[in-house]
């Protein structure tokens, strides 16, 4: 069955091709922001949260206040990483819905 052959070739083709977009990702930045902009959050393409930047003048909020909007930078950017991977998963795996994998 040659076919099956093709096929397996081809699979580890886009395996490996996943390895390589997945390895990008993690080295990617996306910054996501609140309130303005007085709160950034900067995540990897994988999501993984790297820092976080707030502006001091908006320290002055109340407590509660600041702690939605580094929930919401953090948020935004995990949104951004999402659509990103989607993005560049899509172009490996040409549209397919792989579970798991995003």
């Amino acid at each position: 069955m040659p076919g099956v052959g093709k096929l397996l070739k081809q699979a580890q083709k886009m395996q490996k091709a996943m390895e390589n977009v997945q390895a990008e990702l993690e080295t990617l930045e996306i910054e996501g922001t609140a309130a303005g902009g007085a709160v950034k959050a900067v995540v990897n393409g994988q999501g993984a949260l790297k820092s976080i930047k707030i502006d001091p003048e908006f320290l002055k909020e109340d407590a509660e206040s600041v702690e939605a909007s580094i929930v919401a930078a953090v948020q935004d950017a995990e949104a951004k990483a999402k659509a990103k991977s989607e993005e560049e998963m899509g172009k490996v795996t040409g549209g397919f819905g792989i579970p798991g994998l995003i």
